[in-house]
């Protein structure tokens, strides 16, 4: 990123490539819409050329790309407040995770799908701070400079939204 803001827009692809799949991986988690998902992480990388300049190189570049990834997705979710439309995790479970044999596909499917739906039943929060550690697998310290708060606050967070996600995951499950 710092050739990117050097200058080297060129250098933009590369980053593209490297990290396009987990934005998307976190974007559809967070809001359960593929098509928006899809058109978020291009934002979010038009917003990387555009705010280059505020890319310092003293933390890590991912930190700073979440960082512009939840701005992107508060101001869709302000935008779009009214229009909420789920798609079927099912047509885009390749872009989230690898390849597996057929019944271990159909069988992790089916996971994904009961996992997406309890993680839509956790709040905001919750979600955000579970698929940037789990999911987008950030360091808390990570987490803790994208979310402006401390190691110990998203630790606990954490913690209580596996326990909370566990839970929910179960009662749909059963």
């Amino acid at each position: 990123m710092l050739r990117v803001k050097a200058g080297d827009v060129d250098r933009m692809g590369l980053l593209f490539e490297r990290y396009h799949r987990k934005l998307f991986g976190f974007l559809y988690h967070m809001l359960g819409q593929a098509e928006a998902s899809e058109d978020l992480v291009q934002t979010v990388f038009y917003r990387m050329l555009k705010y280059r300049h505020t890319f310092t190189g003293d933390g890590e570049f991912r930190t700073w790309m979440y960082h512009l990834a939840r701005n992107v997705l508060a101001d869709h979710v302000k935008k779009n407040r009214h229009s909420v439309r789920h798609s079927d995790v099912a047509d885009y479970a390749e872009k989230i995770g690898g390849g597996v044999g057929a019944d271990e596909q159909l069988q992790r499917e089916q996971e994904v799908a009961t996992l997406h739906s309890a993680l839509a039943k956790l709040s905001a929060e919750n979600r955000e701070v579970l698929v940037l550690s789990r999911f987008q697998e950030l360091k808390y310290e990570e987490i803790a400079r994208v979310m402006n708060t401390t190691e110990g606050a998203v630790k606990v967070r954490v913690h209580r939204a596996m326990n909370e996600l566990k839970t929910i995951y179960l009662r749909i499950e059963n």
